[in-house]
């Protein structure tokens, strides 16, 4: 979601490649990107009362999107906007955890979601930053059915949501670090050919280098904000380094 749509799409055409549909004026300017031809993510403008706060929403499936909404009241968090039909595409829904994570939900239609994920520019991970990881970590298991595993390791407050044998989500807490004004958010990660490359394109564009680049056992990756102030990372999942950490199961 993009107070300068045309801004948004020259920036991310950079820096990741990407190319666009036509906007979709009957479903308020929704316009498509594309990595190598797939569907990727979508560019929007703000909804009326959300001007000047850009940023990415992940959108999680769900077979019923107005269980779904239920199940979020029934634990704690806001369904900022009721399930509602878009065409034949499916049903959106927004909502925030009780710790303050907005996030939206969708019930297929026509459109099932990512063409394509963990090539380059295309989606391939994410992870809540929330103050508040206790509220995480009892509402996202209750409303999607998530297992969680906990990082072992005493520096660092991380957990891992699996749906089944898949791991799905990341949670982090967020440290002092974080400036006070930034809200907890939902991280998107797209992967590229060469994180370090894509740092100079999003710098050099103006955006801003929140942290890395650094190898990690997942690949080599850093934290960014477009010029628009919306957080997004990337990374290279070729390049790891390390050993995997070591999980426990939380029950």
């Amino acid at each position: 979601m993009f107070s300068d749509l045309e801004g948004a799409k020259s920036f991310y055409g950079d820096v990741l490649g990407w190319t666009f549909a036509e906007a979709s004026t009957e479903f308020g300017n929704y316009t498509e990107a594309y990595a190598n031809g797939k569907a990727v993510a979508a560019v929007v403008p703000p909804m009326p009362g959300q001007e000047g706060q850009s940023q990415w929403c992940l959108y999680f499936a769900a077979r019923d999107a107005a269980a779904t909404a239920a199940r979020i009241r029934d634990h704690g968090g806001e369904v900022l906007m009721e399930p509602m039909r878009v065409g034949d595409f499916g049903t959106m829904c927004l909502a925030r955890d009780p710790g303050g994570v907005v996030f939206g939900v969708w019930q297929a239609g026509t459109h099932e979601g990512f063409d394509t994920m963990a090539e380059p520019g295309a989606y391939t991970w994410a992870e809540v930053f929330t103050r508040e990881p206790e509220k995480s970590d009892a509402f996202f298991p209750a409303v999607f059915s998530y297992q969680q595993k906990e990082m072992e390791d005493e520096e660092m407050d991380f957990r891992i949501y699996d749906l089944g044998d898949r791991s799905v989500l990341g949670r982090m807490k967020m440290t002092d670090d974080t400036p006070p004004e930034v809200p907890p958010y939902i991280d998107v990660y797209f992967a590229v050919e060469d994180c370090d490359d894509a740092v100079a394109k999003a710098t050099k564009l103006g955006g801003g280098l929140r942290f890395g680049p650094m190898d990690t056992p997942f690949g080599r990756f850093a934290s960014l904000s477009d010029p628009q102030g919306a957080n997004f990372s990337v990374i290279d999942i070729t390049r790891t380094e390390g050993e995997m950490p070591k999980m426990t199961d939380v029950s």
